[in-house]
């Protein structure tokens, strides 16, 4: 089992278990849902989520994902990262923990 991780609220992810289907504006806006690998969490929390509530980390089981998972160069950063092509199905998250 691979495992990744997503940074979402609290709220987001409460919608998604109840719709069946999560989702983020990057999906539409760049084609993918911007996941890390754990080691990457706190700086991906740092530099995007400063101040932001109520924070949930998503452990996805990769193994479970419907959608394509790419791991993809970041040169910004020189890293890199798992992005999943498409909504992540909820029952793909084997884990669910405040950040």
């Amino acid at each position: 089992m691979g495992l990744i991780y997503h940074i979402t609220t609290r709220e987001a992810w409460t919608k998604a278990s109840e719709t069946g289907s999560y989702v983020t504006p990057s999906l539409k806006e760049e084609g993918f849902i911007h996941c890390s690998e754990l080691s990457q969490v706190e700086d991906i929390k740092s530099r995007f989520y400063e101040g932001v509530q109520d924070l949930v980390l998503l452990t996805i089981d990769t193994e479970k994902l419907t959608s394509q998972l790419i791991f993809e160069w970041s040169p910004s950063v020189q890293s890199t990262f798992p992005h999943i092509y498409g909504p992540i199905n909820p029952d793909a998250v084997v884990a669910l923990d405040p950040v």
